[in-house]
């Protein structure tokens, strides 16, 4: 299930916006030019050793999200169909068909869409009548039913229980309809590998969308790989955990074989108590200075910890995200930058985790008048968030990076950079007002 994130606005640090240049008044659908889309996906090879995705393929697939344990896996055996609604958003079905590709030569599932009735259902609804009967549900999947009317009709049955599955056969994704196309498809990409694989989240996972920090918006290579174990034949329905870590290690070794040696650093599991923290610094029903608060409780415990993988960096960004535009803590938030970005750097030079990083660090040198420092800072990111098809963070990137060309006087490459972000900001932001609101809140920054 992918969880709303109450995080402070992107830029929260300018204020409110009420003024534009008059080259970025709000723009109508018509004024805006035509979306992108992404072409072939990119995913990085997983860069861990079979030993350590031994071990994370084993507390993915036999535990809920909720700590629960599953006393055998459960998942599709044979050929698996997939349908969409009637009614959903035009995007859905294209980013639909790109993923299917994906599963079927990277993890060698056999995945095909019909229009009639299916193994996987997708069914889009609004937002706000999602989230009457799931609140805290960005979108989410389920199984046994094949439609909103049988999922409202089981709630509260054992029959919509997981942990009573031994084989898949009908599965439901729900997913709002009203949102951007990116918000969409990022969706479409964890609840469809959850709905064919893993059903568990783990924070300490680097290179996974099956991961609630929502680094990674698409399946990454790791998440491929996951999903080419589950759907080994060394493996069934039903297997208890003990029996697939006999075989798992050696299904790794033959479909990774760059992954041997190295043996295992095993990352230190990640306590209740913290996931409760985060929960609630992330949450959005507590106060802002009670998310805060929680937020730092989970900066010590990762301290105290002594993790210095990406649950320390992310306790950190999340930190400064939530110092964004609160009084006297601009100082603060950046320093929480500052930290986060060492740790990503360290873990991950140039990739995604540093890539938001240097994007908020970019909007501070934008907002100190340092042009330079925002267009390289910008040029460092964007290699990144294109790899992980985060087209928001793109036409982000792209509007502060024509901010600062503005400043430093290359105004024609400005307006240039500032065409190409149009084309990201309709995917990863949707509508012509939200386009128009975010252009002005980074103009606001050189004010």
């Amino acid at each position: 299930m992918r969880v709303v994130k109450a995080f402070a606005a992107l830029l929260a640090l300018c204020g409110c916006v009420t003024t534009e240049a008059p080259d970025r008044r709000a723009l109508n659908a018509g004024a805006l030019p035509e979306t992108a889309v992404f072409r072939a996906a990119r995913p990085a090879p997983p860069a861990r050793s079979n030993a350590q995705m031994a071990r994370d393929f084993l507390d993915l697939s036999f535990e809920m999200e909720s700590g629960r344990e599953l006393s055998g896996m459960s998942r599709f055996e044979g050929p698996i169909t997939v349908a969409i609604t009637p009614g959903a958003p035009p995007s859905l079905s294209a980013d639909l068909d790109r993923l299917l590709s994906r599963l079927r030569g990277e993890a060698g599932i056999d995945i095909t869409r019909t229009d009639g009735q299916a193994a996987i259902t997708i069914e889009t609804l609004p937002r706000a009548r999602m989230q009457r009967i799931v609140p805290q549900a960005a979108c989410f999947v389920v199984p046994r039913v094949s439609s909103w009317t049988e999922f409202r009709n089981a709630r509260g049955s054992s029959l919509l229980d997981w942990t009573t599955l031994t084989t898949r056969e009908r599965v439901a994704i729900f997913i709002p309809s009203d949102v951007p196309p990116q918000e969409i498809r990022d969706c479409l990409h964890e609840e469809l590998g959850q709905a064919i694989g893993p059903l568990n989240d783990l924070y300490r996972l680097p290179d996974s969308v099956f991961n609630d920090d929502n680094f990674h918006a698409i399946l990454t290579g790791f998440d491929m790989l996951m999903l080419q174990v589950y759907y080994s034949p060394d493996l069934a329905s039903g297997m208890s955990r003990d029996a697939a870590a006999e075989r798992v290690p050696g299904i790794l070794a033959r479909l990774n074989p760059r992954g041997a040696g190295g043996g295992s650093v095993p990352l230190a599991s990640t306590p209740r108590d913290w996931v409760t923290l985060i929960e609630t610094a992330l949450g959005g029903n507590a106060t802002a200075p009670a998310r805060q608060a929680a937020m730092r409780d989970a900066l010590q415990v990762a301290q105290s910890r002594g993790w210095s993988d990406t649950r320390l960096g992310f306790a950190y960004f999340a930190l400064g995200r939530l110092s964004l535009g609160q009084d006297q803590s601009a100082a603060s938030a950046l320093t929480a930058f500052q930290a986060a970005g060492a740790v990503f750097d360290r873990l991950d030079p140039g990739g995604i985790h540093a890539a938001h990083v240097d994007m908020q660090l970019a909007a501070f040198a934008l907002s100190a008048g340092d042009g330079p420092g925002a267009i390289r800072l910008t040029e460092a990111a964007l290699p990144a968030a294109r790899r992980a098809e985060n087209a928001a963070l793109m036409a982000t990137l792209m509007m502060i990076q024509a901010e600062a060309l503005t400043l430093t006087g290359r105004t024609s490459e400005a307006q240039s950079v500032r065409i190409d972000s149009l084309r990201w900001a309709r995917y990863g932001f949707g509508d012509s007002d939200t386009v128009a609101a975010r252009m002005a809140e980074i103009a606001a920054l050189t004010q």
